[in-house]
């Protein structure tokens, strides 16, 4: 698993994404993690570098208080800087 996508024509160079819609409707969008895990009250988003696993070389990314969290989804082939697509009203 790597976190850098390229695009054949090595134009643009896309990440792993995951958005987080939270309990007030807000969707975040979490650009370059590729892990994540629940820490305690928080769950934490990581850069692994394509590592299997989060470990000590392992770049803390984001994290949200677990219990606000609604959904988590993994994008992969997004934009960086792209808007998230998912909004709940």
């Amino acid at each position: 698993m790597t976190s850098l996508l390229t695009d054949p024509d090595r134009s643009r160079t896309r990440e792993v994404t995951f958005d987080v819609t939270l309990r007030d409707g807000t969707v975040q969008r979490v650009d370059g993690a590729d892990a994540y895990e629940p820490e305690r009250s928080m769950t934490t988003f990581f850069r692994t570098d394509g590592r299997p696993t989060v470990d000590c070389w392992s770049v803390r990314m984001a994290s949200f208080r677990t219990d606000e969290i609604l959904a988590i989804r993994r994008l992969e082939g997004v934009e960086v800087g792209a808007e998230p697509a998912l909004r709940i009203v």
